[in-house]
């Protein structure tokens, strides 16, 4: 009999789960959203990590000559080409709908030093120079994508540098005659430079960008029994005003996964921008959940009259219940419920899931509502919690840290924002 109540009631769990309304079944369970504030976030830090990259710009030796009266055509090399300073002072990373993002990058300035030296027959002189590169604008089209395995993908669809003023100043025995040529020069620095930039943000966010994207879990690992799924259901979606990420977000059995025989409610995000990033999470996530641990047992229970205070006017037995079974003799009864629903709390960093109420049950006996209400907030719950107290993992980038958090429950989901703090290593 009891065997035949749990499945009864599993099968009842499964018919309230996939009969919700609203869920078309290809919704994502999470969607992280990037508001204006995020991107110049973003584009703050990453200034810092592209001006160290400018600063190991590897510059090639370039040669040229000149004509000398009396003396011919005189050639000249420089040579040991440094990057002595570098400046990123403005930048801005702002959406390219429906393709992904762009950056530009303003009032910059690069300082390079190095050598000279001219040669004319048998004579040899050299030198060093110093080179100030102003007014430096850039600008670099980010194309969002993802892979197969759900994380996301970045590309650079386009690049163009462009050099407002170079200034050289060349010293040695034949300084002063290199800078009566200053302008073909600084015309050679101005192409060298222009072409290294874009190749140098270019393997950047080949090498360290790309890479750094792949940090971001696909599926993260919540307990002994379940894992959520954190994979991409799309690329990324891009409007004039925010970057919006659809994961996901199913929590699975990770010894036995199953499919879910119910989809996400479509969610209609609040337009917030108070936070760098907001974060929704639909009832999917929490209903993915209750499927998985109603599944291994975590979510059934059973009342019996020995579990009933002694002074307790109600007992637990057939006889209780003749005027639902008229014939019933006076024996043991036997209460099976399952709990239906999790829903979820804020903790710092993470988004926990708290049982707080049950549905679904063989009897529906009002008189005994109390009694089983003592039990599972007394006996049940603490144990179910228990093994979910180490909360939902939220889906971030290696180094992401949230502060600044607020919880909006909206209907079907919550809305949780935050500020973004990357920390460096």
């Amino acid at each position: 009999m009891e065997g035949s109540a749990g499945t009864l009631l599993s099968l009842l769990l499964r018919l309230l789960l996939t009969s919700s309304p609203g869920a078309p079944g290809h919704s994502p369970g999470l969607v992280a959203r990037i508001t204006d504030k995020g991107l110049e976030y973003v584009a703050k830090e990453g200034l810092v990590g592209l001006q160290r990259k400018l600063h190991g710009i590897a510059l090639p030796d370039f040669t040229g000559d000149f004509r000398i009266s009396h003396l011919g055509r005189v050639r000249y090399e420089f040579h040991s080409l440094d990057i002595s300073s570098c400046e990123l002072l403005g930048s801005a990373l702002t959406p390219l709908p429906g393709q992904g993002l762009s950056l530009a990058i303003s009032d910059s300035s690069i300082g390079v030093h190095g050598k000279w030296k001219v040669r004319k027959s048998f004579v040899k002189l050299d030198g060093s120079f110093d080179v100030w590169v102003k007014d430096i604008t850039t600008s670099v089209n980010l194309l969002l994508g993802s892979e197969p395995s759900g994380r996301p993908t970045v590309t650079v669809s386009s690049c163009s540098s462009h050099i407002s003023d170079v200034e050289v100043d060349v010293s040695g025995d034949l300084g002063w005659l290199l800078n009566l040529f200053h302008s073909q020069i600084e015309s050679r620095f101005q192409e060298v430079l222009e072409s290294k930039i874009c190749e140098k943000i270019q393997n950047s966010v080949t090498s360290d960008l790309q890479p750094y994207l792949q940090t971001l879990p696909v599926t993260t690992e919540m307990d002994s029994l379940a894992s959520i799924d954190y994979s991409l259901m799309q690329a990324p979606r891009v409007t004039d005003q925010v970057l919006d990420v659809m994961f996901k977000g199913e929590i699975f059995n990770h010894n036995h996964r199953s499919p879910v025989p119910f989809g996400a409610p479509v969610m209609s995000l609040p337009e917030e921008c108070n936070r760098m990033v907001y974060f929704a999470i639909s009832d999917y996530v929490f209903n993915t959940a209750s499927l998985v641990y109603q599944e291994a047992g975590y979510l059934n229970f059973s009342i019996t009259d020995d579990m009933i205070p002694p002074e307790s006017p109600i007992r637990l037995t057939t006889k209780s219940f003749r005027p639902f079974i008229p014939r019933a003799t006076n024996v043991s009864a036997v209460l099976t419920f399952n709990i239906t629903k999790i829903t979820g709390f804020l903790k710092p960093g993470k988004v926990h899931m708290e049982l707080k109420e049950s549905k679904v049950g063989v009897f529906n006996v009002e008189v005994l509502e109390a009694l089983l209400n003592v039990h599972i907030l007394n006996s049940l719950y603490p144990k179910v919690n228990d093994k979910l107290a180490k909360g939902l993992p939220l889906p971030l980038l290696k180094h992401i840290r949230l502060y600044d958090l607020v919880l909006q429950i909206h209907k079907d989901f919550l809305f949780l924002g935050a500020n973004v703090q990357y920390t460096k290593v």
